[in-house]
């Protein structure tokens, strides 16, 4: 009777073991599909939302920024974004080991963090007296720059060299584009940003895919 019960408590603890494993590799599919899509989204996202403000912009001498329209919706429109981005890679990472889903929301989190720390910054300028041109480019390639450090920072977590591709890239073109000027900076970091992200994107299917099928 007690060999019988031994039996059963290890196929128990089998049936258990087959079960994590089958949702880990779950998850882990549903990662490789989920993130060439949001890179996707987010290329885009920041040639439409760069490329508006650029048209808000545009011509504006001498240059004044944004207008308030444009600046509250592209904000509204990010913040969206970020919030659908933490909910895909919550539910995607639902089934992973708890120390790598904690780390994947402590890098979105992160990302959000240097994001509204590089707003923070313009308006700490502002407030110090800084020009408008200057407070244009910070607003322009600061969120760049703290994307760009989070994504080469987070690629450690899967050693995705494309993100951490992507994210050397990012920071270059924030680093680079501000000499374009207040008004050419939005058009060259919306451009240079969204197709980088829409590359990446297309680069990790293929890597992820290729890994599945190693």
């Amino acid at each position: 009777m007690d060999e019988e019960s031994g039996q059963e408590t290890e196929l128990d603890a089998q049936a258990a073991v087959a079960i994590m494993q089958a949702a880990q590799k779950r998850a882990r599919r549903e990662l490789a599909v989920s993130q060439p899509v949001m890179l996707a989204a987010w290329g885009a996202i920041y040639i439409i939302a760069y490329g508006a403000l650029w048209l808000s912009v545009r011509g504006q001498r001498p240059y004044s920024g944004p207008t308030s329209g444009v600046a509250s919706a592209v904000s509204i429109f990010a913040l969206i974004a970020l919030t659908v981005t933490a909910a895909v890679v919550a539910r995607a990472s639902s089934g992973v080991g708890g120390r790598r889903s904690e780390q994947r929301r402590l890098y979105y989190l992160a990302l959000s963090v240097g994001i509204v720390g590089a707003f923070v910054l313009e308006a700490a300028l502002d407030n110090g007296g800084a020009s408008r041109a200057v407070i244009g480019l910070i607003g322009a390639s600061g969120p760049v720059l703290a994307t760009g450090i989070a994504y080469m920072a987070g690629s450690a977590i899967d050693v995705a060299w494309p993100v951490f591709g992507l994210g050397a890239w990012l920071v270059v073109t924030a680093a680079g584009s501000a000499f374009a000027g207040p008004v050419g900076v939005w058009l060259a970091d919306g451009l240079s940003g969204g197709l980088a992200f829409l590359l990446t994107a297309i680069i990790s299917w293929r890597w992820a895919h290729g890994e599945r099928g190693a």
